[in-house]
């Protein structure tokens, strides 16, 4: 993915010039992976751009952050307003968010006590991630030969970078294989998550997903996913799930702020379902971007709009 520079990226309090957002080489985060981040979209609407679940994202920010021990120097109304702020002074109708904090220059021991607490947050112009094509074709996936982390070791419910690492060697055997996106299994077997998105089947008209002990992180669009469905009359579970169930669901979607609602139409060679979008992926789907892109009434709250400059 080519970044679609924008203007400018706020740093600590300030904006600085995108080109010239730099840190320090010997920074902390960049040789032990020491950040938090979050991932989020601003939608297009009628009434303006519109940023979805920005509260529950910048909560989710300061609970990672708790995890390690990592005490942001601004506070979370300070973050909501910058994210709006810098969306609007960028001029920018839809985008993607990207806010991050990191442990930045002081000392490079392995205890990053001493290091300061950095905060930035970038937005830039983001389609499908997994292809604007995707959403009704559906991708080909594969399940990975690496596991997702073991319990007790690096906390899954914290979204920091270092975790993402894992996510890559997903990620990378995946296209090694042909395929678009892989699934990790936990370290008992069970079904976890895509290598940055969370995961559903459909079987028999039920919706089901893996429980947070199945190593996944907490997704706000999963999460988003679980109340639509429950409100359209779907029945909905979190239990472990198999990896042979994948095969035999009738459908296969990944969730996430970057995948949104995406399809999966094969699994290691075996076509899922009809091997593209089924109807009750369809139909989640529709509900969810008529309200985020503002065809339908936001009786949820998700939405919060970037005030015109």
């Amino acid at each position: 993915m080519a970044f679609n520079k924008v203007e400018y990226i706020w740093m600590n309090g300030k904006m600085a010039k995108w080109d010239e957002a730099k840190i320090h080489v010997l920074s902390h985060v960049i040789h032990y992976g020491s950040s938090i981040f979050e991932g989020q979209r601003c939608y297009k609407t009628a009434k303006g751009p519109a940023c979805f679940r920005l509260t529950e994202h910048i909560d989710r920010l300061w609970d990672s952050c708790k995890i390690y021990r990592m005490e942001i120097p601004f506070t979370k109304k300070q973050i909501f307003d910058a994210v709006l702020e810098l969306i609007a002074i960028n001029k920018l109708d839809e985008c993607y968010v990207r806010p991050l904090v990191y442990r930045g220059y002081d000392s490079l021991g392995v205890d990053p006590r001493g290091c300061p607490i950095d905060v930035a947050i970038a937005c830039w112009v983001w389609g499908k991630y997994l292809g604007p094509e995707a959403l009704e074709n559906g991708v080909k996936v594969c399940v990975s030969s690496w596991n997702r982390n073991a319990p007790n070791t690096t906390p899954t419910m914290a979204k920091s970078g270092a975790n993402y690492m894992n996510g890559q060697l997903i990620k990378m055997e995946a296209i090694a294989r042909g395929c678009a996106e892989g699934i990790g299994l936990d370290i008992y077997g069970h079904v976890s998550e895509g290598s940055a998105q969370n995961i559903f089947i459909v079987s028999n008209g039920v919706l089901v997903t893996p429980p947070f002990s199945a190593s996944i992180l907490p997704g706000i669009t999963r999460r988003t996913i679980i109340k639509l469905a429950e409100d359209m009359g779907i029945k909905v579970i979190e239990e472990n799930i198999p990896r042979e169930a994948l095969y035999i669901a009738d459908e296969v979607f990944f969730t996430g702020s970057a995948a949104e609602i995406t399809p999966v139409a094969e699994i290691d060679g075996i076509q899922i379902g009809n091997g593209r979008r089924g109807e009750m992926t369809e139909r989640i789907q529709k509900r969810f971007f008529d309200i985020l892109e503002g065809r339908a009434e936001d009786i949820y709250g998700w939405l919060t709009y970037v005030p015109r400059r």
